[in-house]
Parts: structure tokens; C-alpha cells; sequence
């Protein structure tokens, strides 16, 4: 007797415009997700040390960047038709009411913070940041307790979504770094850290 062919498994990719309009109409209400190249991703639950970090981070951010930029704390980056995520940090132009009809489609820096998600942050999302040609991302990494900075997208074929970052530096205390948006500013990455 012969096996029966199981039927092939078919998947629907959302885009960008179809997710932000189940959004509106509350379908997501109490649901953690965000587009990752068109599929819908739960996040993770955050952990006290994570949900700390995330909020000091955002103070640091907002100290060391002037007028004409503000932080942006878990909220959606529209990077392209197939792509919302929702970074910890990001630090965009303008004022917060310049976005009131739109997500920002770039920010002068992009910060996660890792623990149990660490491998989606190095992969993945540092991918999609890449592909998006943001030229500066960041992750605080708790599990190694250090910074990972990474700078200068481009192009590469065996990468998640077809780019990474050509330049990525590990940081431990008492290391500094400089934000390429803020070139005059040094922050301790101890500061980044529990």
C-alpha cells in the first residue's frame, strides 16, 4: 500500500499596508507581533532586566540626542512593504507628532535589547535593518553583557534577506562608543548595561 502525499503546505506573506489596516480595526488588540519580511512574529515576553534596560536605554538616547530627534521605545519602523518591526529603541528625526499619519521609515539608530531573543536580533533583525540601509545598530546583549555595534550596510548573498552589516564591534565595559548621529557624544557602554 502506498503512503499518501501529504498536500504541500501553502503560507500567505502579509505586506506592510494589509498588517497596519488589521491594526486599526483591532484584531491584534493584546497581541505582541510584529512584520518580519511579510510574516507575523510574536515577541517574546519580556523579563524584568529586559523591560529595565529597555527604559534606560531610552533615557540615555534621549539625554545625548538634541533638538530635531527624538526616541522611540518599542514602536513600529515602516522599513518597507513587508517589514513593521517594533525595536526597542530608535532614534528618529523630527518630533513625535511628525509621525502622526505614519511610522518612520528610518531612524539614525536602531537598539534591541537581548536575552532569549539574542539569535533573532544578530540574524534576522540585524538582516532587515541592513536591508533597510540604516547605518547604525545596536545590540545590548545581556546574556554577554556587552554592546555589539553595528555599522555599514551592504549586500551579501548567504545573509538573512540578502544583506548584514560589513562592520560589527563587540564592546564590554569600560569601553565607549560614539553614535555616528551624534558625533560628538561618548557614552560609556557600562551605561547600556544592568
Amino acid at each position: 500500500m502506498a503512503a499518501a502525499t501529504e498536500p504541500s503546505l501553502k503560507t500567505r506573506r502579509w505586506r506592510r499596508v494589509e498588517y497596519d489596516r488589521l491594526v486599526d480595526l483591532g484584531i491584534f488588540v493584546g497581541e505582541r507581533l510584529e512584520l518580519l519580511d511579510g510574516l507575523l512574529v510574536v515577541k517574546a515576553p519580556q523579563g524584568s532586566p529586559h523591560a529595565a534596560i529597555v527604559g534606560h536605554v531610552g533615557q540615555v538616547l534621549r539625554s545625548i540626542f538634541g533638538e530635531g530627534w527624538h526616541t522611540r521605545l518599542q514602536a513600529p519602523l515602516a522599513l518597507d512593504e513587508e517589514s513593521e518591526p517594533e525595536p526597542d529603541g530608535a532614534v528618529v528625526a523630527g518630533g513625535h507628532r511628525d509621525y502622526l499619519s505614519a511610522h518612520p521609515a528610518t531612524a539614525a539608530l536602531v537598539v534591541e535589547v537581548a536575552d532569549s531573543s539574542l539569535r533573532l536580533e544578530r540574524r534576522l533583525k540585524a538582516g532587515l535593518y541592513a536591508r533597510a540601509r540604516l547605518q547604525e545598530y545596536w545590540i545590548v546583549n545581556l546574556v554577554d553583557g556587552g554592546l555589539e555595534v553595528h555599522r555599514e550596510p551592504q549586500p551579501q548573498a548567504d545573509s538573512a534577506y540578502g544583506w548584514a552589516y560589513r562592520s560589527v564591534e563587540i564592546l564590554r565595559p569600560p569601553a565607549t562608543v560614539t553614535p555616528l548621529a551624534a558625533p560628538g557624544v561618548l557614552i560609556a557602554v557600562a551605561d547600556l548595561l544592568p
